[in-house]
């Protein structure tokens, strides 16, 4: 019997393409090079991004250039090699896989320059290592010294990255995410620790001629005041206002060995705002990268303080509470997929207890007197708000009044209408005053769902023995009919641009031709017709505004002060 051993093999060329491509987010690129940057206790990071050319192309440029450790030939290996961390096994450091370089892979053209202390400067080369992997081999690193830099430190070139599309890559996008998902935007201040708070960062994103300094830290707004004082401020605009943060620290319940630092700040509208400027503001054009409150606010897990993954189902009980939350849980036993984007590769049990530990703060904020507080405001601002708009369309209503056309016929004053309801309303009184005006009697009038009125077609014959047909308002009656002609005996409307001959088509299809007849005698009137050859009901279109001129000599006129109704 033939016996034989396998020794699983990796294809090591697509998985340096598979952990390449894991980086969805080009912004990707950002983040791995400031957490190389930390690890290498760098004080000074440096990033830029231009076009140049390149063999007569136009190609981004991105150089990303730091003051830390360096690195020797290890380092170097390192840095290009799949998998091989230095820094695994070092708990003060954020990389752990070896894997975040490989974001670099995806360009046309890698360059390395660095020195660490007792070792040469080294300039490392790899062209087309994106190409190269997809012709399915391992990309070559040339290496050789070079002049020795004024300080230790790396300098990293990348040219023709991710294609080289630049969009993501504005001023004011990349800076929203170097305070947000990288290490230089960590919320470690807010638990009293200080060891990078003098790191510096200058960065030049597409739009800015210069480099701007960033200072360390993710951004929080300033705690408000009670909210008795926001109250006597800004009355019921006080939620928008509202700041407060909740700082805790402690372990897990059933994992007692594992520490986690929360921070919770619940914010209002304008203090979001005042401190974030990519926050999309009603009104305002839309600028590249900008989002809302939904698309970036609530509970975030993080690890080494950079948000991983939101979280806000966890917190979710009546559907958009989460809004209100500026928050981050960071724990370090967390576990991360390759590219960062996740935290599921966390055992369950650890989830739960973060999960639990987060439902815990969350009910700690919800039942303390300020929420409390904080709802009842906001429940008298909405109450303010539909009192405020009910004055808003009164005045609007009041002027309408003024502008409207009105007309005496039979000593009652008719108002020309400006919506379908004031359509339905004028036919209700020319009913009563003119008794025979249609050829239909109206039996119920709703316009919650499908057509309007229930009528028959006289006067005499009993509802119950009647056969009954459907009548549509409109105030302006367009050849996109939003109705099914069936059962249809006439529609209602003020105007209509529909053209003699125009086909009308309604929601099943059906197509209908308008016939137009000029009056034949005096006392007659412009008739408008929906006829299909194939039907043998034609329905009737009264356009009351050539109608009622015509058959009644009703003529509407402006509105003057001296008019009483």
């Amino acid at each position: 019997m033939e016996k034989f051993e396998i020794k699983p093999s990796v294809d090591e060329t697509q998985e340096f393409i598979e952990i390449a491509n894991d980086f969805s987010n080009p912004l990707d690129i950002v983040r791995e090079a400031v957490s190389n940057a930390f690890d290498a206790r760098a004080k000074n990071i440096y990033i830029s991004f231009d076009v140049v050319k390149r063999y007569g192309e136009k190609v981004l440029k991105i150089v990303m250039k730091d003051d830390g450790l360096g690195m020797d030939k290890e380092g170097l290996q390192s840095f290009f090699d799949l998998g091989n961390s230095l820094s695994r096994g070092k708990e003060e450091n954020i990389g752990e896989k070896g894997h975040g370089t490989k974001v670099y892979f995806n360009s046309s053209k890698i360059e390395v320059i660095t020195q660490k202390s007792g070792s040469p400067c080294y300039r490392a080369i790899m062209d087309e290592p994106i190409k190269k992997l997809f012709d399915r081999n391992i990309p070559i690193v040339d290496v050789s010294q070079s002049d020795d830099l004024e300080y230790s430190g790396t300098e990293i070139i990348i040219y023709g990255y991710n294609n080289n599309r630049r969009d993501k890559f504005t001023h004011e996008n990349l800076k929203d995410y170097i305070l947000w998902f990288t290490k230089f935007g960590s919320f470690e201040l807010k638990h009293g620790i200080s060891v990078h708070q003098d790191s510096k960062f200058f960065l030049k994103g597409f739009g800015k001629d210069k480099y701007e300094e960033l200072k360390f830290g993710h951004v929080f707004p300033e705690k408000s005041p009670s909210v008795q004082k926001l109250f006597e401020k800004y009355m019921v605009s006080a939620p928008d206002y509202y700041c407060k943060q909740i700082i805790k620290e402690g372990h897990l319940k059933n994992h007692p060995e594992i520490s986690y630092q929360a921070t919770f700040s619940i914010e209002g509208n304008k203090v979001k705002q005042w401190g974030n400027p990519m926050l999309r503001r009603s009104g305002k054009p839309r600028k590249m990268g900008d989002y809302t409150v939904q698309e970036r606010y609530g509970i975030w897990l993080c690890k080494d303080f950079i948000p991983i993954q939101r979280k806000n189902e966890w917190i979710t009980k009546k559907g958009s509470e989460y809004v209100k939350f500026h928050a981050f849980f960071n724990c370090q036993d967390l576990r991360l997929t390759a590219n960062r984007g996740s935290v599921d590769n966390t055992p369950s049990e650890i989830l739960d207890d973060i999960r639990d530990e987060v439902r815990s703060i969350y009910n700690q904020i919800i039942e303390s007197n300020d929420w409390t507080e904080m709802e009842w405001l906001e429940s008298e601002a909405t109450a303010y708000k539909t009192i405020e708009k009910e004055q808003k369309e009164f005045k609007w209503r009041e002027k309408k009044i003024l502008n409207s056309k009105i007309c005496e016929y039979k000593n009652i004053v008719l108002v020309e209408p400006s919506r379908e309801s004031g359509v339905f309303a004028l036919v209700l009184q020319l009913s009563v005053l003119e008794k025979d005006i249609f050829p239909f009697k109206m039996l119920d009038y709703d316009t919650h769902s499908g057509l309007d009125v229930i009528a028959k077609g006289d006067s005499t014959t009993p509802v119950t023995s009647a056969k009954l047909y459907y009548v549509e308002f409109k105030f302006f009656l367009t050849k996109d009919f939003n109705h099914s002609f069936q059962n249809l005996y006439s529609i209602v409307c003020w105007d209509t641009t529909i053209k003699h001959d125009e086909i009308v088509k309604d929601l099943k299809g059906e197509e209908r031709k308008m016939q137009i007849i000029a009056p034949e005698s005096e006392g007659d009137y412009t008739k408008f017709f929906l006829d299909n050859p194939r039907s043998i009901h034609k329905i009737e279109v009264f356009v009351l505004k050539h109608f009622l001129k015509e058959k009644l000599g009703i003529d509407f006129r402006p509105r003057t002060s001296e008019d009483s109704l």
